[in-house]
């Protein structure tokens, strides 16, 4: 028999402690009826003694607690899943939101779930292709990943997520795809773009859309992400779909977890931020991955708002320690008006090796994106240098690397938002830039390749000039922007020493 109590002692922000309690294990469910009638709903977090300390997903607002009387149920918050769930659209604690009818459960399964077992994990392998060219040669998405976008606020990473879920697929597969969206503290024009956009592009019928508000109750985002992972996992591991899981904001989830620690009174670490947030956050991101002999797969796309733009704040600090690299989009490519703006020097994809090579993609892959990237952060650095002696200082040699630097921004990033370029699309892309470029630049690609995949013909005018501005020392390396910023520094010394 559920025992019932009325001896509410206080109430804390989100939370409510309930003394001289029998039998009250963490996790547990709540049921909490206020005076007014209403019911509301909580999660034991802690148990002292006889005192039980339980968080409110609805609030703790016109709680009296003389009249208020609390039941503890006994089990652990559980999740009714079925396959019917595709298509439908849930708030954050996983009712209802669209006018449908409840689900009627095949399973119910705890919301807390576990970490894959390391033993059974089966190591990510499978390229995914995005249509994205910075994303598909430079930061591979492979299935069973974790893979977070760093943004900021008012760069465009919804619609970028969107694409991603849009657009990705195994080449040479067809098979069942499913995609879990679980918004947290996020705005109504941000649920109703995703919803539109998936429907626009007749997505909608293969989405579970879990929906936690900015103007909901704070709390409610802990189990947000929760309820939306016990969903794709039942989809994956249950019903062998392969399932992309959308999550955002994380911060907003982690800004929940600040005010629920500030409630307990716990000792605060970086920032204000729980010392726990860290185990906290793998909790969420460890649950991704593909099991040895099953089928399906889930793989994780986190956004995190970066406050102030700033990668070293704690959220993206931690993040990176657990998932396996990150998209970083870029301001400063935004306000070029480059789509997707992703900053390929910061970014990383741990898996990627994994995931191309022959067979999968092309043999050629990983040596072509070294050298584009190589190329692209050279390019970048002469930016700087000019910014300083100008560019007319420079040896023809740095000038290409400089205007490799601006065709790869506009060309290869730059792409529009309906656009899904296969990878050999975006390998033709990279093999034209990198063709603008001497062969005896190109130290990252293997002979072979560049004699297969080298267009003779590219840019002949501007090579030929570096037979007369580019001096090849004994080793055969070039001698670049050094001997032509020397010169040039001391140019303009000798032209300051005849003025005075």
């Amino acid at each position: 028999m559920i025992k019932e109590y009325t001896s509410v002692a206080e109430v804390t922000g989100p939370l409510m402690i309930v003394e001289k309690v029998e039998d009250v294990a963490y996790g547990e469910l709540v049921q909490v009826t206020i005076s007014s009638g209403e019911k509301r709903f909580g999660q034991v977090l802690e148990v002292n003694e006889n005192n039980a300390v339980v968080q409110l997903f609805e609030g703790t607002k016109g709680i009296d607690t003389k009249n208020t009387k609390v039941r503890f149920v006994g089990e652990t918050m559980k999740m009714p899943l079925s396959k019917e769930m595709l298509g439908r659209v849930f708030d954050g604690r996983g009712e209802p939101i669209d006018g449908g009818p409840k689900i009627i459960a095949d399973k119910k399964l705890d919301i807390n779930g576990l970490s894959i077992n390391p033993f059974r994990r089966h190591h990510p392998e499978d390229f995914i292709q995005t249509g994205i060219s910075t994303i598909d040669l430079m930061n591979t998405l492979v299935r069973g990943q974790k893979l977070p976008i760093f943004s900021g606020a008012g760069l465009p990473h919804n619609n970028l997520a969107a694409q991603i879920a849009r657009q990705a697929s195994v080449r040479g597969k067809k098979e069942s795809f499913a995609v879990v969206f679980a918004a947290m503290g996020i705005t109504n024009e941000e649920a109703l773009f995703f919803q539109n956009e998936f429907k626009r592009t007749g997505a909608s019928e293969r989405v579970v859309m879990f929906l936690n508000l900015a103007d909901d109750p704070a709390i409610e985002r802990i189990i947000t992400p929760r309820i939306a992972l016990t969903a794709a996992e039942y989809l994956a591991f249950e019903k062998d779909m392969h399932v992309l899981v959308i999550m955002t904001d994380i911060t907003n989830y982690c800004e929940a977890l600040r005010e629920i620690s500030a409630a307990r009174n716990e000792v605060p670490g970086r920032r204000g931020y729980p010392g726990y947030m860290y185990t906290d956050l793998a909790t969420l991101y460890e649950r991704a991955g593909k099991i040895r002999g099953r089928d399906g797969s889930i793989t994780q796309i986190p956004i995190l708002t970066l406050p102030d733009d700033d990668i070293t704040h704690p959220i993206p600090d931690l993040t990176g320690y657990i998932t396996e690299g990150q998209f970083v989009l870029s301001r400063d490519l935004h306000r070029k008006g480059v789509y997707p703006p992703v900053d390929v020097l910061p970014s990383l994809s741990r898996l990627m090796k994994n995931g191309i090579g022959e067979g999968k993609t092309d043999v050629f892959h990983n040596n072509l994106s070294d050298q584009t990237y190589s190329s692209y952060a050279k390019g970048r650095e002469l930016r700087d240098l000019v910014a300083v002696i100008g560019e007319e200082s420079l040896d023809e040699l740095d000038k290409l690397y400089l205007k490799f630097a601006d065709e790869f921004e506009n060309k290869f990033v730059k792409q529009d938002l309906t656009e899904n370029r296969n990878v050999e699309k975006t390998f033709d892309i990279a093999w034209n830039m990198i063709s603008k470029l001497p062969k005896s630049e190109l130290k990252r690609i293997k002979t072979e390749y560049i004699e297969k995949h080298y267009r003779k013909g590219a840019d002949e005018e501007s090579k030929g000039k570096l037979s007369r501005a580019v001096e090849v020392d004994g080793h055969g390396d070039v001698s670049m922007s050094s001997v032509s910023l020397n010169s040039s520094l001391a140019s303009k010394g000798k032209k300051k020493r005849k003025a005075l």
